[in-house]
């Protein structure tokens, strides 16, 4: 077995680590105005996981640009308070991918695709009319990630969810549940590659006292 020490290793294979083993990741496709330029934003992050349901919490890290500027989704969370956070399905990869165009701020990845716009409840930010999950979120708290020689590499984002917006197709009422299988989430691995939902699988939980997982 390779026995890999990160403080010998330089930030390219870092990444390339930790993308290829910690997979799948759930994508973050997120909506935020641009309070300079009055547009929105679209960008998809897979550093992004939930933190906490009481509250609802949900975590995005953004890698800051190489001069060290904040990305404009970054910026535009942090100086606005408000986003959305979809979630990508398999019908709506390649118009996600299309969002993941460097673009000068001004300029809107949304013009880049086919989707639309559509108003929120919770916040002022639009979100993707076709996502068939939208998280409507405000910014809790924003933390800065420092390398060891102190520069800022990453903005960590720290959404509170005001609102769940989830199309009929994906929802049980009744139950509560969302179907995985009719939202056909897709997830980030490492390189260009990423992965549909597959072969869907449950098992028991123990039930004897710190059984659980």
């Amino acid at each position: 077995m390779h026995n890999l020490n990160p403080e010998q290793l330089d930030n390219k294979q870092i990444y390339k680590l930790m993308t290829g083993t910690i997979t799948p990741r759930p994508i973050a496709w997120v909506t935020s105005i641009s309070p300079e330029h009055g547009i929105v934003n679209a960008a998809p992050f897979s550093y992004f996981n939930m933190i906490s349901s009481e509250p609802p919490l949900v975590a995005i890290s953004v890698v800051r640009r190489p001069t060290g500027e904040m990305k404009d989704t970054a910026r535009n969370v942090t100086e606005h308070g408000e986003l959305v956070v979809h979630i990508c399905d398999e019908t709506l990869v390649e118009e996600m991918n299309k969002t993941a165009a460097m673009l000068p701020p001004g300029e809107s990845e949304i013009d880049l695709t086919r989707l639309t716009l559509t108003g929120s409840e919770a916040v002022s930010v639009p979100g993707i009319a076709e996502a068939k999950v939208r998280l409507e979120c405000r910014l809790e708290s924003h933390v800065p990630i420092k390398a060891d020689d102190g520069r800022i590499t990453h903005d960590l984002l720290i959404a509170r969810i005001l609102r769940f917006r989830l199309d009929e197709s994906i929802y049980d009422e009744e139950h509560g549940y969302v179907l995985t299988e009719n939202l056909r989430p897709v997830a980030r691995l490492a390189g260009n590659e990423y992965a549909e939902l597959g072969r869907l699988f449950a098992i028991a939980r123990p039930t004897q006292p710190g059984g659980g997982v």
